[in-house]
């Protein structure tokens, strides 16, 4: 129902209401018919059910049946770091997911408790749940409108709806009928929408609307159907997980038969396998990303972006678009004078310098004086409780402006005390003030441009200057002055406002954020759009937009909502590779934005901070949401929010984001490197005639030992010189992408041909071969996680100890596998003999190979291209 298209009496006629009020029996019969006017909660999944979903990923269920095997054969030193790796992941994992999302808990809030009703003549206050449509509602200063209204008179009425619609100032409301059909949302102005808030007036409304009928109800709807996609990363290991399984699957089959067929024992080959099978699969992953993404997430809250679930620290590193809202993310969120025309001349407000006037002295020889003075005078802002100004925004601007030039308001007030005024209305869209001035009067007007221009005589300069302000998305004010001898007899607007001296316009905005300019860059150099999606009228986002760089004169001009809706179904998908700004849009609308942009394979993050984001901000891939001026539903649609509402605190938030996801490559490049050379080795020794090089407990311990620390520590790596100007990671790189895959099963071959030939050096010298090879093994798994850390940058360009856990965490792993060589004890548990000087160096001479081959491969490869870590 277009509502804002009835006259006043047709709205009550068509829900059969009155002036009076419905009667409580009426209301009652509403109330069963319509339902309690709330937005109902968001069902959420149980506590067990959250529980057993961190069981589900197919590589933990694969960890859980390697623990189970290796529990039953009696290898419970494997199962149970194993199981205590799957019990730690699953504990943070549903620690995350138990802080579930408070959206529509936060939406129901914003409603109200209580509404000012008229019922049977009489007013009267009820609860907000029980408001009908057909209620009449009365709405005041500091009240939030309890359902959607069509308004049916209003005093001076002024609602502010950025968190609806997105438009910075508040929306100045009347009750006259409006004639097209499809204005957007903030162009309705004889409409009050629910979880709005009145800042000043009054005024009363008929209620159209309640609980999820109402435009807030529909935004809660839309919330309460959104999906949230897997992340990146979630995708690549579970792709990674299938394939690894297959691949394990088929060798331990092959290496079973194998050693059946050579003779091998039953059970010595069947226990090979399972732990072959155990030393395949990177068990530390799914910790090491847990911790990855913790450390990341108190990294990025040490810099201001809190992240609310971990998945979305990796999720950055993707981001090929930034859908961003205007007011509060890109721009201050407060309205400024930022420049004052006069004579046709425009001035910057930081350039204004003027004296302020004696009372005798408030002539026209000087107009930019006056109209300083007039901008404080024909004001009612008043001083707030913690010393701030309140009351209207666009009044605040400009009694800023004037304390900024030295005309403190209250000395004005007092050498021009107010005597009488006609207060502002929208039909007339001007304010008059009298002051007393020396002997006489003077009257100070102010209001929009038109009507300013059509009751006094400016210069065709003037105007057209100011018509360049409007095009630049400046907000005009016109102010006018009048001299009287004693005041009018009768205050009237054709008494009062009419043959006025035309003094300048002053140009109001939201400014830009002085940081947000080069956090736009910063992102462009790192090949990543912004768009701007706002509620706000398209010359003032456009203005914006390129001020900021988002947008250039070349750029399609902004579409807005209307044009938007008029579109042919697919339309939106073509427009959104090239538009830049998007005005005056509807919430659903941002949704379909984003939406088109996804269908064209962007990979999207979307800010904002109103109710109208939060949509948006649930259905991209991370929602960030601002902090100090977000709405609690836009903080709980959000996966990240910007504590310091900065814009630019995004690109740091990007930069660590992909520091931690090619940290996480490096992990599992390492471990795949080393556990691939591990089955080479135990997979070629059998068929080249030679005994197994390791025992089933030696496998276990090797995988455990160094898929720990140094797997951890890898993490730690820091980003990179580069890292923000190369583009956003695909969406469709799997983990074997950029050569990875080629670089593990080449390393890996090395490493195990490596190993065989210290295998048969053993045993053709008599030295204890298999504990040099558990031993090379070891100290190779280091050399590799040192050449991991770059793969094509010499390791010591990047610096040997620019990783400073990473090199504690190869002395520990190097002092424990002493250990395990040189103890009685442990010689007992792991069958390891003694090494002396030749089988030390043997062993050394082994893993300084690979560090060696490594840097030459690096050296090579600079030579024939640069491979993306």
């Amino acid at each position: 129902m277009t509502w804002h298209q009835l006259t006043t009496e047709e709205a009550l006629l068509k829900l059969n209401s009155s002036p009076t009020g419905l009667s409580a029996e009426e209301a009652a019969i509403r109330l069963t018919q319509y339902g309690a006017n709330i937005i109902p909660e968001k069902s959420g999944r149980s506590a067990f059910a959250i529980l057993l979903a961190q069981f589900t990923d197919l590589l933990i269920i694969i960890l859980i049946v390697s623990a189970i095997v290796a529990a039953c054969i009696g290898d419970l030193k494997d199962a149970i770091p194993i199981i205590a790796i799957v019990l730690i992941n699953a504990a943070i994992g549903f620690t995350q997911e138990f802080r579930a999302e408070q959206s529509l808990i936060a939406l129901k809030k914003m409603a109200g408790q209580t509404a000012r009703v008229v019922r049977e003549g009489t007013l009267r206050n009820i609860p907000a749940r029980d408001l009908v449509p057909g209620d009449l509602v009365l709405v005041e200063a500091g009240s939030v409108v309890p359902a959607d209204l069509r308004l049916l008179d209003t005093a001076r009425l002024q609602i502010d709806e950025a968190a609806l619609t997105g438009e910075s100032a508040p929306v100045e409301k009347t009750s006259r009928v409006l004639t097209d059909r499809e204005l957007p949302l903030g162009d309705r102005v004889n409409m009050a929408w629910r979880g709005t808030v009145t800042v000043y007036g009054r005024g009363t409304g008929v209620v159209t609307a309640t609980g999820t009928k109402t435009e807030l109800g529909a935004i809660a709807t839309l919330l309460s159907e959104g999906v949230e996609p897997k992340t990146p990363l979630q995708i690549r290991l579970a792709q990674f997980g299938k394939r690894l399984s297959a691949a394990i699957l088929i060798i331990c089959v092959i290496l079973f038969g194998v050693g059946i067929q050579r003779g091998e024992p039953l059970v010595l080959m069947l226990l090979t396998a399972i732990s072959l099978a155990v030393a395949a699969i990177p068990e530390a992953l799914p910790a090491v990303v847990t911790i990855a993404l913790a450390f990341g997430a108190r990294k990025m809250a040490n810099r201001n972006a809190l992240v609310r679930r971990l998945p979305a620290v990796e999720t950055l590193g993707s981001v090929t678009c930034i859908c961003t809202d205007k007011t509060g993310t890109l721009t201050m969120n407060r309205m400024e004078v930022t420049e004052v025309c006069v004579d046709g001349n425009r001035l910057p407000a930081s350039a204004i310098s003027v004296v302020m006037p004696e009372p005798a002295a408030l002539r026209l020889n000087d107009k930019l004086t006056i109209l300083i003075t007039a901008a404080v005078l024909n004001n009612d802002t008043r001083p707030g409780e913690s010393g701030s100004l309140s009351g209207d925004p666009t009044e605040i601007a400009l009694t800023t402006l004037a304390e900024s030039c030295g005309f403190p308001k209250e000395v004005l007030e007092q050498r021009f005390p107010r005597i009488a005024e006609l207060p502002f209305d929208s039909d007339r869209k001007l304010m008059t003030t009298f002051h007393r001035c020396g002997t006489g009067i003077v009257s100070l007007t102010k209001g929009s441009l038109e009507a300013i221009a059509g009751r006094s005589q400016p210069e065709q300069t003037s105007v057209a200057a100011a018509e360049a302000m409007a095009a630049q998305g400046l907000r005009t004010i016109g102010f006018a002055v009048r001299y009287w001898d004693k005041l009018p007899e009768q205050i009237t607007s054709e008494t009062a406002e009419a043959g006025l001296a035309f003094l300048g316009v002053a140009g109001i905005m939201d400014p830009p954020r002085p940081e947000a300019a080069e956090a736009v860059q910063l992102c462009k150099s790192a090949g990543i759009t912004v768009i701007m999606i706002t509620g706000d009228h398209a010359s003032t986002a456009t203005a914006i937009a390129e001020s900021l760089g988002i947008a250039s004169a070349d750029d399609p001009p902004a579409i807005t909502g209307k044009e938007l809706e008029q579109l042919a179904t697919g339309s939106l998908a073509e427009l959104a590779a090239r538009t830049r700004v998007y005005a005056r849009v509807a919430p659903s609308q941002k949704l379909q934005i984003v939406t088109a942009l996804q269908g064209r394979g962007e990979f999207v993050a979307m800010t904002g901070d109103g109710v109208n984001d939060a949509p948006a901000l649930q259905r991209a891939e991370i929602g960030i949401a601002m902090g100090i001026t977000g709405t609690d539903v836009a903080k709980g649609a959000a996966a990240m929010v910007l504590l310091d509402d900065n814009f630019a605190t995004i690109v740091g938030a990007i930069e660590e984001g992909r520091r931690i996801y090619r940290n996480i490559l490096r992990f599992i490049v390492y471990s795949l490197t080393s556990n691939a050379g591990t089955i080479w080795l135990v997979f070629l020794a059998p068929v080249l005639g030679l005994p197994l090089p390791l025992l089933p407990v030696q496998i276990l311990w090797l995988n455990l030992l160094c898929d720990s620390l140094p797997g951890l520590a890898l993490t730690a790596e820091p980003a990179t010189e580069n890292l923000m100007r190369q583009p956003p990671i695909p969406r469709n790189e799997g983990i074997f992408s950029c050569g990875r895959g080629r670089w593990i099963i080449l390393n890996g071959l090395v490493l195990g041909i490596t190993g065989l030939c210290l295998q048969k050096y053993g045993i053709a010298t008599g030295l204890p071969w298999q504990s040099m090879v558990f031993t090379y093994l070891i100290l190779s798994r280091m050399a590799m996680a040192l050449q991991v850390r770059s793969r094509h940058e010499s390791l010591l360009k990047i610096g040997i100890f620019s990783n400073k856990p990473l090199i504690a965490a190869i002395a520990a792993t190097v002092m424990l596998q002493l250990v395990v060589i040189y103890l009685p004890f442990m010689q007992e548990i792991f069958r390891t003999e003694a090494l002396d000087w030749r089988a030390l160096a043997a062993v050394l001479a082994g893993a300084t190979l690979i560090l060696v081959t490594g840097e030459l491969a690096k050296l090579v490869q600079r030579w024939l291209h640069k491979e993306r870590v």
